[in-house]
C-alpha cells in the first residue's frame, strides 16, 4: 500500500475511533448524570399554606401537567401545580408505562420537542426509562422554576364557575381546605376530571360516531426481574412466537402469543409483547383486560385484582415456554391501570380522523404529531386495528379550548379530538407538547388580558404564541404534505368514511380502492353507516337492513352490481324496492349527480365506487338524523 493510501486509511480509523469515543463518553456522562438524579431524588411533600391567588393553576401531575406548569412559570406566570398523588408522572410512573411511543418524521427524528425533549434527555433519551428516574426528572423540572409551586396529595373538591367563567378552585390536603383563585386553569388529568367538574361538555368513548359503549382494553403492566435479555434477543431474531423487532432497550412483536397463550380468566388476553429493559428491570405492555369502565373506581380496582391474578399465570407460561424467562420473577405491580380512553371534551375545533389522514397542517398549530392511529381491541374476539398511519399532522390550539366554559384549557388524551383521531393524539409525548403550548398560552392571555376563546380566533395572537413556542424549542414549523388518493374523484368520500372509521388503511394506508366490491362488504358498510351516522333515526331502518343482510349472506362474496346496490339502498332508506334505475335515489337526495355519473353503466363495482356511494348515503343519513 502506498504511503498516501496508508495515511488516508489511518486517518479514517482514527476518525471512526474518535466518533466511537465521543458517543461512549456521551453515554457515560448521561448515565452518571442520571444516576446522580436518582440518588438525590426526594419525594415531594404536601404544602401547609397554599396561597389564595395564582396566575395559572394546573390540575394534574401527569407528564402533560408538568409540561404545562413549567411552561407557564417560565413565561412569567405565578403557577400552582396540584396533584392528588404524592409523586409526579401519573401514567408513566404509577401506571409504569415506560415504553415510549415517540412521534417521528420521515427521517426518524422525534417531532416531540421542547419540554418533552428536556425531560427525555434527563432520563437518558432512550425508548424506555426507569420509574424512579422519571419521577426525579419531572421533579427536577418543577424545582428549577421559582414561579412554580407544587402541591401534592391535594384533592380538588370543587370548581367554582361564575357565568360560564372558571374563577377558583377548592382544594383540600392534610393541612386544610383552601379556595384558590386563578386567572387561567389547565386540566391535565387523564380523564378531563376537572373539566367535567367545571361543566365542560364532553362525550365518552366512541359516542361521537354512534358507538357509545366502545371501550378499548385496559392494561396492567408486568414488572419483572431476572430475564435473560440475550436469550430473549435470540428468540426475537429466530421467529419464536413470530419474532420481534428490537433495539438496545426495547422489543416489540411476538404476535403469535395472541393465539398460543390461553388466559386463566375470561375477559383477559395476552397480545404481542412490548418489552422494555431498564438495567435488570423488565416492563411488559401486553396484558389486555376487557369490559372495564375507566371512569369507575370499582371497575378499575376489579381490573387490577384480575390483572394481578393473570400476571402470575402469564409468568408461569413465559417461564415454561419462552427462552430467557426461565428464572423471571415479579418485582411489583403497578398501582394504576393503563386506561386508553374515557372522556373527550367538545372543543372549539374537534380534530378529525380526516385531518390525520390528510397530514393536515393548521393555522393555529401548537405542535406536530405523527403516531399511527391505533384502535385497541374492545373484546377478546377482536385484535384491534390501525386505521391509518399519518406522516405528520398539526394539533390546533382550538382543540385545547373547551366549549361553553372560559378560563380553561384541556391537554392530553381527553383534549378536543374525535374518538378516532385520539387513537394517535393520545400518546403522552404529544400530550406533553400540548401541555407546553397550554402553559405558554396561559401566560400570554394574562399579559394580553384576553380569554382563551378570544385567542383561539385571533391570528395575530396565535402567531405570537407559535413564535414563543418556537423560541422555547418546540416544533411548530409549517408544512405541506400529500396524502393517499389526493385529488382523486373519490377523495372526499374517503374522508367522510374514515371520519366514521368505516375504512381501514393499516400501516401502509392502502384502502385497496381498485378491488372488487362484494355484496357482504356493502351490507356490512351499510349497517355500520346506519349505526354510526344515523343515530336514533336509523332505528326505523333496522328491519329492512336485516332483510338486506340476510339476502346477501349466503352469496356475500359475489361481486355487487350497480342496480343490485340501488335495490338494496332503496329497500333500506326508502322502504320500497326500486331496482329500475338510480333516478329515484337521486331524486330523494340519497346519491349525488357526480357519483351517479361515475357508475352510469350496469357494471360490477369497485371499492372506490362503493366508497363514493356510501359517502353520499352517510350525508343523507346525517341530514335525516339532524332534522329528526
Amino acid at each position: 500500500m502506498g504511503k498516501g493510501l496508508l495515511w488516508t486509511a489511518t486517518c479514517v480509523i482514527v476518525v471512526l475511533l474518535g466518533f466511537g469515543s465521543y458517543y461512549f463518553i456521551k453515554e457515560m456522562t448521561n448515565s452518571m448524570a442520571y444516576n446522580k438524579l436518582v440518588d438525590e431524588y426526594k419525594k415531594p411533600e404536601p404544602i401547609k399554606n397554599i396561597e389564595t391567588e395564582y396566575d395559572v393553576i394546573v390540575i394534574g401531575g401527569e407528564p402533560e401537567g408538568v409540561a404545562a406548569a413549567v411552561a407557564a412559570a417560565r413565561n412569567g406566570a405565578k403557577t400552582l401545580l396540584v396533584e392528588k398523588r404524592q409523586e409526579l408522572g401519573g401514567l408513566f410512573t404509577y401506571g409504569m408505562l415506560n415504553f415510549l411511543d415517540i412521534p417521528r418524521d420521515g427521517r426518524n427524528n422525534s417531532i416531540s420537542e421542547g419540554i418533552f425533549k428536556e425531560w427525555h434527555e434527563l432520563v437518558t433519551g432512550k425508548d424506555a426509562f426507569g420509574i424512579v428516574g422519571a419521577k426525579a426528572a419531572f421533579k427536577k423540572l418543577i424545582d428549577e422554576e421559582p414561579n412554580l409551586t407544587l402541591s401534592v396529595q391535594t384533592e380538588v373538591v370543587k370548581a367554582n364557575v361564575h357565568q360560564q367563567q372558571l374563577t377558583s378552585v377548592e382544594l383540600k390536603n392534610e393541612y386544610g381546605t383552601y379556595v384558590v383563585t386563578g386567572k387561567s386553569f389547565i386540566d391535565a388529568t387523564q380523564d378531563a376530571d376537572f373539566a367535567a367538574m367545571s361543566n365542560v361538555p364532553f362525550f365518552v368513548g366512541g359516542e361521537d360516531i354512534g358507538i357509545k359503549d366502545k371501550r378499548m382494553a385496559v392494561t396492567l403492566m408486568l414488572h419483572l426481574k431476572n430475564v435473560d435479555w440475550d436469550e430473549v434477543k435470540k428468540a426475537a431474531k429466530s421467529d419464536v412466537f413470530g419474532g420481534a423487532n428490537l433495539n438496545h432497550t426495547v422489543m416489540w412483536g411476538f404476535t403469535k402469543l395472541h393465539d398460543e397463550y390461553k388466559p386463566l380468566q375470561e375477559g383477559t388476553r395476552l397480545r404481542g409483547l412490548n418489552l422494555a429493559r431498564v438495567d435488570d428491570e423488565y416492563f411488559i405492555n401486553a396484558l389486555q383486560i376487557f369490559g372495564i369502565d375507566g371512569l369507575n373506581d370499582n371497575s378499575k380496582q376489579a381490573a387490577i385484582v384480575a390483572g394481578k391474578k393473570e400476571t402470575l399465570h402469564i409468568l408461569e407460561y413465559l417461564q415454561a415456554n419462552f427462552p430467557g424467562f426461565e428464572k423471571a420473577e415479579i418485582i411489583s405491580y403497578p398501582e394504576e391501570l393503563y386506561v386508553r380512553e374515557t372522556r373527550h371534551i367538545w372543543a372549539e375545533y374537534q380534530l378529525t380522523m380526516a385531518d390525520l389522514w390528510k397530514n393536515s397542517d393548521q393555522w393555529d398549530s401548537i405542535g406536530i404529531a405523527s403516531y399511527p392511529v391505533d384502535v385497541q381491541a374492545q373484546t377478546p374476539h377482536d385484535y384491534g386495528y390501525v386505521i391509518a398511519a399519518p406522516k405528520q399532522y398539526a394539533i390546533p390550539f382550538r382543540s385545547l379550548v373547551p366549549k361553553d366554559i372560559d378560563g380553561l384549557l384541556v391537554v392530553g388524551r381527553s383534549a378536543g379530538y374525535s374518538s378516532l383521531a385520539a387513537g394517535s393524539a393520545r400518546i403522552v409525548p404529544t400530550g406533553m407538547v400540548t401541555g407546553e403550548a397550554a402553559g405558554t398560552a396561559a401566560a400570554l392571555v394574562m399579559k394580553e388580558d384576553v380569554t382563551f376563546r378570544d385567542m383561539s380566533k385571533d391570528k395575530q395572537l396565535i402567531a405570537t404564541l407559535r413564535k414563543q413556542l418556537d423560541k422555547q424549542g418546540a416544533y411548530v414549523d409549517s408544512f405541506s404534505m400529500e396524502y393517499p388518493y389526493q385529488g382523486k374523484w373519490y377523495d372526499e368520500a374517503i374522508q367522510t368514511l374514515i371520519n366514521y372509521g368505516l375504512v381501514v388503511g393499516g400501516y401502509d394506508n392502502d384502502l385497496k380502492v381498485d378491488s372488487q366490491a362484494t355484496k357482504i362488504k356493502f351490507a356490512k358498510m351499510l349497517k355500520e353507516s346506519m349505526l354510526r351516522a344515523g343515530g336514533e333515526s336509523a332505528a326505523g331502518m333496522s328491519d329492512q337492513l336485516e332483510i338486506v343482510i340476510n339476502k346477501v349472506y349466503n352469496n356475500g362474496e359475489e361481486a355487487i352490481e350497480r342496480d343490485e346496490m340501488a335495490q338494496y339502498l332503496a329497500d333500506v332508506l326508502i322502504g320500497e324496492s326500486n331496482a329500475t334505475s338510480w333516478d329515484t335515489l337521486k331524486e330523494k337526495g340519497i346519491v349525488t349527480e357526480k357519483v351517479a355519473k361515475k357508475i352510469s353503466d350496469n357494471k360490477k363495482l369497485k371499492l372506490k365506487e362503493m366508497y363514493a356511494i356510501m359517502a353520499d348515503v352517510i350525508h343523507y343519513v346525517e341530514k335525516k338524523h339532524s332534522s329528526s
